[in-house]
């Protein structure tokens, strides 16, 4: 049996070569954590309130369920999926157009299944990226297509988004250099965490930037069906050129309440799908055909989004107005369900807080609210409406809850 230290040596650099496993330094959701933990054990008798979980709060539609179940049982489903089920494609294909209004998929050559988003965004760096080849990032955000373009020697230019550019990256600030290497541009509308919305004249504005400069836009619409207040879901693939210069990803995670079915699709141009699928083909088999089925339930069924959409819109309403009672500058996002709240200065007559990281633990051990902290560009934390709560009385309880413990204090702004 081979040692400990011998394995040690052998670690690739890109997890931290033979220093893998010695990192000391807590990561923010290890610390969120942690602080969790500490504040219920020293406070057992208050009920701790987790905006901070960025995962829907209840079961899928019955309907979803049901079809998982009736497919599961059948013995010709049993198999590998490999790259999906053609009924899937065709599926996602009107849901595109039905919802967002995109015309012309093909299905056979221009969609293709992930089992969820975030391994389609791991994937996507394998079929482009050479060492020294740039992805262009948005801060604060995802970083999982990032990580994998680090880990093949490639290079990651992050773009802030500030509050003065309605949280949109500014990619006049590129250089030529950068412009010429970069091969991926990675979006986000509605964005995590911000809560921002695109507009298709920034949309516009992409096409045009990819196709001047030959980059690949990736767009990641985890949140584009959550949208409110008359606000139409819009898609990247609706603006005129955007199938010759990239693809969107939708999941259907948020919007179906799926996150732990992984279930997306990858739509748009052919090439790039065509590069995806043969990745994805050697990285796994499919997902559960009758997983695929279930899905296309839902995306036949775009009104259980709608329903979901109410309950958020719902929440951000009350919180919006009891943290804007209090003294936060916040207005309410048009999609999502991620509420961006720039933190106070301080207390009054009182401690002050020099990140969101300090503030985001203040509110854990002091009121026992869980928010996630971001000091990428600015510093803000993220409340997340999909806190547990059953019906529109509890939620107006949660949500009175949060104005009782902030109220006790004054803030300084």
């Amino acid at each position: 049996m081979m040692s400990d230290s011998f394995i040690q040596q052998l670690f690739a650099d890109r997890i931290g070569g033979n220093q893998f496993g010695k990192d000391t330094v807590l990561y923010k959701f290890e610390k969120i954590k942690r602080a969790k933990a500490a504040a219920k054990k020293a406070h057992p008798d208050v009920e701790l309130i987790d905006m901070g979980v960025g995962e829907p709060d209840e079961m899928a539609d019955e309907g979803i369920v049901r079809t998982l179940a009736e497919e599961a049982a059948k013995p010709e489903n049993r198999g590998y999926a490999d790259n999906g089920v053609a009924e899937f494609k065709v599926a996602a294909a009107q849901y595109l157009e039905k919802v967002f209004g995109v015309t012309g998929i093909d299905p056979e050559k221009e969609v293709n299944h992930a089992i969820g988003s975030k391994p389609a965004l791991a994937m996507m760096p394998a079929a482009f990226i050479n060492p020294g080849d740039i992805t262009i990032m948005t801060v604060p955000g995802y970083p999982v297509m990032g990580t994998h373009t680090k880990w093949l020697g490639g290079e990651v230019v992050n773009l802030p988004l500030t509050a003065e550019n309605n949280f949109l990256p500014d990619i006049d600030s590129l250089t030529e250099d950068q412009k010429k290497r970069a091969k991926l541009l990675y979006i986000n509308y509605p964005n995590n965490p911000t809560g921002a919305s695109a507009t298709k004249e920034f949309y516009e504005k992409i096409v045009q930037f990819a196709k001047a400069n030959d980059i690949i836009v990736i767009s990641d619409s985890a949140y584009a069906a959550l949208t409110f207040d008359g606000e139409k879901p819009l898609s990247f693939l609706s603006v005129e050129g955007a199938k010759e210069v990239g693809v969107e990803i939708h999941s259907l995670s948020k919007a179906y309440n799926m996150t732990g079915w992984r279930m997306a699709f990858v739509a748009g141009n052919e090439l790039v799908v065509k590069a995806f699928a043969t990745v994805k083909d050697n990285n796994d088999s499919g997902q559960f055909i009758p997983i695929q089925k279930a899905a296309m339930y839902g995306l036949q069924n775009p009104e259980i989004t709608e329903k979901i959409s109410e309950k958020y819109s719902r929440r951000h309403n009350m919180l919006v107005d009891v943290l804007n009672e209090i003294g936060f500058q916040v207005k309410k996002p048009k999609g999502s369900f991620y509420l961006y709240v720039a933190i106070p200065k301080g207390i009054k007559g009182g401690r002050s807080f020099a990140s969101a990281e300090e503030f985001c633990q203040y509110l854990i051990t002091e009121k026992l609210i869980s928010t996630v902290p971001w000091d990428d560009a600015g510093n803000f934390i993220r409340f997340s409406v999909t806190f547990q709560a059953k019906g529109e009385a509890a939620e107006k309880k949660v949500i009175e809850e949060i104005r009782c413990r902030l109220t006790d204090v004054e803030f300084e702004f």
